[in-house]
């Protein structure tokens, strides 16, 4: 009798070990709404293999398994928790394959002692180690790797696919495992080490590629945060000048006194002082958006220390639909190429950058075209820098007309670098 509950037990230890690491793996939260509904589950797969064992006996209840249990637990992963089917199936994949080394423990044990009771005995004390390890140490890093990208899904995945498939075919529904044929005993060492080679291989192509795009998404962030950088000194610029304004009274009244004391030179420096003063940080008025007006007033300055030639076509309402901070980066990330573009040309009569920005049907036109020394090279159309730690800027660009819903072009025609975008 109590061989019969510890077997029954075993069984059943089984079932929820499974099915509870094939639901942690596709990541259920801890909840207990969410261990309630996997305790129900559990027990009614468990009622469903004791109705099928008592009709149909235990040779047929095991090569039925998969339809009775894995299957069930899939589709519970999918329905319940609502994750693809991809990462449904890995999860249990993956548990059928973490469920084997309590069983070879239960195996060990019953060995040993000499009795199968335990064997039952040995598996569940395993099971319930194994369970807490997995939880402790696995469950994050592999619900990681399955969630980071399809193929990563599917390169952890191939390895616990094929292990179940073979155990299935070669040892329940076949004797092929245990007939002692040389095939058999040289198969699974021999696969499981091509899936080793190829997975470390496919995997490391997979995670330089995850590389590189962190570490663009990096430089991206990089280059919003400094935009956004910029903007607050833009806007420190414009409080100067509105203090500057502020003060006039004083100006005023420095000038009077030195008017009422006929010092006409005095008041010819000091004019010149003031105008250059106010012109270094009184923004260019170049529309009615005061965000657009700060940045181009200051590659504007930029533009003229590199001795370019800058013609600026802007008419833009107050408002736009960027924020700050985005119109800032798509701007200046534009402009400061084409100024970099134009500085290498030798003769600085040949250096123009044309800027045409202006709202039609509610959104932002902008076609930029900068004159250039070296034609740009183009990789799925964007222009690619030869230099280590550029060529990010277009990227932002990119980034931020696909954020809003727009269309952009780079191109070369006619002897000018044109970047066009409608967003």
């Amino acid at each position: 009798m109590i061989e019969t509950v510890i077997e029954f037990s075993r069984y059943f230890i089984a079932l929820l070990f499974g099915s509870a690491v094939a639901v942690s793996f596709a990541g259920m939260a801890r909840t207990r709404k969410n261990h309630l509904a996997l305790r129900c589950f559990t027990v009614i797969l468990f009622i469903l293999q004791l109705v099928c064992l008592r009709f149909f006996g235990m040779k047929i209840t095991i090569k039925i398994y998969p339809l009775l249990t894995h299957l069930p637990v899939a589709i519970f992963i999918v329905l319940y928790l609502k994750r693809p089917w991809l990462i449904s199936l890995t999860s249990m994949f993956v548990s059928f394959l973490c469920c084997q080394p309590p069983r070879w423990i239960g195996t060990i044990a019953g060995e040993v002692f000499d009795r199968v009771s335990m064997d039952h005995a040995g598996y569940i004390a395993a099971a319930v180690l194994m369970y807490l390890l997995l939880q402790k140490y696995a469950v994050k890093s592999v619900r990681h790797l399955m969630e980071r990208s399809v193929n990563s899904c599917l390169l952890f995945g191939a390895m616990p696919a094929f292990y179940y498939v073979f155990d299935y075919s070669a040892i329940v529904y076949t004797d092929f495992m245990y007939s002692g044929a040389r095939a058999a005993v040289q198969f699974m060492p021999f696969m499981t080490s091509a899936f080793y080679f190829v997975f470390v291989l496919l995997y490391y192509t997979e995670t330089q590629k995850q590389a590189s795009i962190q570490r663009e998404r990096d430089m991206l962030d990089t280059q919003f945060r400094q935009a956004q950088t910029e903007f607050a000194s833009l806007r420190q610029i414009q409080q100067n000048a509105t203090s500057y304004r502020h003060d006039m009274r004083h100006h005023f009244a420095l000038l009077q006194g030195l008017a009422s004391k006929e010092h006409i030179e005095g008041i010819k420096e000091y004019l010149r002082t003031a105008q250059s003063d106010i012109d270094a940080i009184t923004p260019i008025r170049f529309c009615e958006n005061e965000t657009v007006n700060l940045i181009l007033s200051a590659f504007a300055g930029k533009a003229k220390q590199s001795e370019i030639m800058l013609e600026v076509d802007a008419k833009l309402p107050d408002s736009l639909p960027f924020s700050d901070t985005e119109l800032c980066s798509l701007l200046s990330n534009a402009l400061e190429n084409a100024i970099q573009a134009s500085e290498h040309i030798p003769d600085s009569n040949k250096r123009y950058i044309k800027l045409r920005v202006y709202s039609k049907n509610m959104k932002l036109c902008i076609d930029i075209r900068n004159s250039y020394q070296t034609e740009p090279i183009f990789l799925q159309g964007l222009p690619v820098s030869k230099e280590q730690g550029h060529g990010f800027g277009t990227k932002s660009m990119a980034h931020i007309v696909e954020k809003h819903g727009g269309v952009f072009q780079f191109l070369v025609k006619d002897g000018w670098f044109i970047f066009q975008a409608t967003t």
